[in-house]
């Protein structure tokens, strides 16, 4: 009888990794929704053309590296790559945007070291780093959300046809609001948000209600015990307490106040769906919460003084190579063994 050799992350019971990828793909629905609605049917035809290109590619590499593609591709894991690459780029990308994202990331990020359980960097934000380096424009022309300029977002057609004929509908783009925001060196605050109709209460009209599906989603997740509440609410605080501590009340050279980084650009994407990866991230509790924080603080960083507007993925591809470290200084100890103490020595 043949045995097949399968990788970590390895689950039992109800909780199969098949079960685990379900649970995330259901668990971004909320966000999904909020995006459709904002900034229209963009995001799904990114979603469907992604999912159907990481299938493809993913039974293509099973097959040239004779494994069996029925049981890898039942485990949801290229399906959940796609998807969040595909909730991460502008709406209606070009088709070949899409393409050579998926590319580096199933083919490059997960197959070239071996498969699902070895891949030391995240998927998806290899993707997107990749083509946010090659293409920064095409990765920076988000669809403007509902309500600014003509008021109207793109529908399933013209999604489509924008997708694979970009040329073919002049859709109205904006900058993201981090991005104005870091941008802005003149106005306060106060003046930036009663002259841009795309700042909302919070943050972003569109992108707030988006951080709030992610956040209700990864609430999900943590009811359902999929991860651990040690890595995202450790990026959450440490990103909210630096946010807080650099907020000068809102100049003009201000970085933005702790609730417009919480929920502007792929904060709550990133703390819940992203940072909780089981394959890259680390793996004991202490580790866990360094590696959020420190990921929180690269965020930060990189928004204000960097040259990214968003920075969820260079952060988190920054600390996937550190896991390891953090794995080794954060190992518990052995059951049934104490922490050593020192003794005086006694004469």
């Amino acid at each position: 009888m043949a045995l097949i050799t399968v990788s970590s992350p390895h689950a039992h019971g109800p909780m199969s990794t098949a079960t685990v990828m379900r649970l995330v793909l259901l668990a971004t629905l909320p966000g999904v929704f909020a995006l459709t609605y904002f900034f229209g049917f963009g995001t799904l035809t990114n979603i469907l053309f992604a999912a159907l290109l990481a299938l493809g590619m993913e039974a293509a590499i099973l097959k040239i590296r004779k494994r069996p593609i029925g049981f890898y591709l039942n485990d949801g894991s290229a399906l959940v790559t796609a998807i969040l690459l595909g909730i991460a780029l502008p709406p209606a990308s070009p088709w070949w945007i899409l393409a050579v994202g998926i590319l580096f990331s199933i083919v490059f990020a997960k197959h070239l070291y071996g498969g699902m359980g070895y891949n030391p960097f995240n998927p998806a934000m290899v993707g997107y780093v990749v083509l946010l380096i090659s293409f920064p424009v095409q990765m920076t022309s988000w669809v403007a959300p509902i309500g600014n300029f003509d008021g109207s977002v793109l529908g399933p057609i013209d999604a489509l046809v924008r997708t694979f004929s970009a040329s073919s509908v002049d859709a109205v783009t904006a900058a993201t609001p981090l991005d104005v925001l870091k941008q802005n060196n003149s106005l306060l605050i106060e003046d930036l948000w009663a002259s841009n109709s795309q700042f909302g209460s919070l943050a972003g009209v569109g992108w707030e209600w988006a951080n709030v599906g992610f956040l209700l989603g990864g609430l999900f997740l943590l009811y359902k015990r999929v991860f651990t509440w040690h890595a995202p609410i450790s990026m959450l605080i440490a990103l909210t307490l630096l946010s807080a501590i650099f907020y000068d009340g809102g100049s003009s050279a201000s970085g933005g106040s702790p609730m417009f980084h919480l929920f502007s650009g792929a904060t709550m994407l990133g703390a819940f769906f992203i940072v909780t990866d089981p394959v890259t991230s680390a793996v004991s509790n202490k580790g866990r919460i360094i590696y959020g924080a420190c990921i929180g603080v690269l965020i930060y960083l990189i928004r204000v003084w960097g040259n990214y507007p968003d920075a969820v993925a260079f952060s988190v591809l920054l600390m996937n190579f550190a896991a390891p470290l953090l794995d080794h200084y954060t190992q518990p100890r052995t059951y049934g063994h104490k922490k050593k103490t020192l003794q005086k020595e006694t004469d």
